[in-house]
């Protein structure tokens, strides 16, 4: 068990994961599976929570269950010295501020909580309190984008402090935001972190990660000194926190989880548009056959309907897996209208349920999986694969974690899990993962 603060990070999907290596993923958050994470020799770890996925009350509900049973299994450990992360999505996706506010409320004590979303490998920064998105090399404010307009989780705000004061409905005003811009960042924070108290919200500048570096060097300084943080992030400030180094594994050298050699599986559930542009050019690469779904036909759960689509998907798989190939299952691209969000959410589990009878439906031999889709991962991990726990092997493209399944797992022993976000990468990324784990 390393000395050093504790990172508990609480992820709304699994791909926060996305730019450290060597920690465990946990898809249970019973006392016990939590005691293992936080006594787990690496200082960070991560609960997946999936709480994107779900409405509201019950996101809140997840999270309160969770932070309920940390207090027991952080007692048990005695361990008193940790940072609490609700990371969440880097283009201002998700519950906030309902899931922070439950983090609060069942964890208390907190100075300040600290949004700070930026994750620049994906081309996400920070500047003056403006959250960009770096698209097609433009800098583009985030409620510019596609993802403002999220069926779910839309704003109206880059501008972080009036982006704070939206979602929270004026309970906290803008003026009211402690913000940390680039020069102070760079220059040293500490002693404005010591004065923070009363759980002031914050939020922070950051352009590339030594500037989350020096202000991470500075939290921890300010814990070790008996401050208490919460932090609402994307991925990037992880890496600064937990200071683990470079992967072991080069994502170049994937290639040799691949089991014997074989032809994987492809499966894709996001439908944001950057991962309709990478399934094209997937769809164009040797060796990749596609199998789509036709998930009109989910509207209305008919079961005899959904029987018939999950087989004939099966047997497609099975067909292009005994030719040497591998199947790229992915979910027509057309958005479909509904009538509240409740309905639009209840639909997407109906989606996500039927990809993973899917995955569980994979040939036995397969020699990898590739999971694109927040949402779609964490079911991967959870349900289609059934683990109560995984480590990360680092990434194989920046943002793009790899796991392995343990040697003892019933279905899929040894199986490289590749977890890709699907808002991250280029045209290409798609492509090149699958090429990296056929040593293309």
């Amino acid at each position: 068990m390393t000395d050093r603060s504790k990172i508990i990070v609480l992820d709304d999907d699994p791909t926060g994961s996305q730019t450290v290596h060597s920690c465990l993923l946990l898809t249970k958050w019973d006392v016990e599976t939590l005691k293992i994470g936080l006594m787990d020799e690496v200082p960070i770890f991560f609960i997946l929570t999936n709480t994107r996925a779900l409405p509201a009350k019950q996101a809140a509900a997840v999270t309160r269950e969770v932070c309920q049973n940390l207090k027991i299994a952080l007692a048990a450990t005695k361990i008193t010295e940790f940072l609490v992360v609700s990371r969440s999505d880097s283009t201002l996706r998700g519950h906030y501020p309902i899931e922070t506010d439950v983090i609060s409320a069942e964890l208390g004590g907190f100075d300040a909580h600290f949004l700070m979303p930026a994750f620049f490998e994906g081309g996400r920064i920070t500047r003056d309190s403006i959250h960009y998105l770096l698209v097609d090399g433009v800098e583009t404010p985030v409620h510019k984008t596609e993802f403002a307009r999220d069926s779910v989780f839309a704003y109206n705000h880059s501008y972080l402090p009036d982006y704070v004061a939206e979602k929270t409905e004026g309970q906290i005003p803008a003026d009211r935001v402690v913000q940390f811009l680039l020069a102070e960042v760079r220059s040293g924070s500490l002693e404005r972190l010591m004065q923070l108290e009363r759980n002031r919200c914050c939020v922070v500048d950051g352009e590339q990660q030594s500037d989350f570096d020096r202000f991470a060097a500075d939290v921890l300084a300010a814990v070790s000194q008996g401050k208490k943080f919460l932090f609402r992030s994307g991925a990037s400030i992880l890496t600064s926190l937990a200071q683990l180094g470079p992967q072991p594994i080069p994502a170049t050298e994937m290639s040799k989880y691949v089991r014997d050699g074989k032809p994987g599986a492809i499966i894709i559930g996001s439908h944001v548009q950057k991962t309709t542009d990478q399934l094209t050019q997937l769809l164009a690469t040797p060796g990749i056959v596609g199998v789509e779904i036709d998930i009109s036909q989910l509207v209305g759960e008919n079961a005899t309907v959904r029987a018939g689509l999950l087989a004939s998907i099966v047997d497609r798989v099975n067909s292009i897996h005994a030719a040497g190939d591998t199947p790229a299952i992915y979910t027509s691209r057309q958005e479909l209208a509904f009538n509240s969000t409740q309905a639009r959410l209840q639909f997407g589990e109906a989606v996500s349920a039927l990809l993973m009878d899917a995955i569980r439906a994979l040939p036995a031999d397969i020699g990898f999986l590739i999971s694109k889709g927040g949402i779609t991962s964490n079911d991967t991990l959870s349900k289609g694969l059934a683990l109560t726990s995984a480590r990360s092997i680092g990434q194989i493209l920046p943002g793009c974690s790899a796991i392995v399944t343990p040697p003892n797992h019933s279905q899929f022993p040894n199986l490289p899990v590749v977890l890709f976000p699907g808002n991250v990468g280029d045209a290409d990324a798609l492509a090149t993962a699958y090429l990296r784990l056929v040593g293309g």
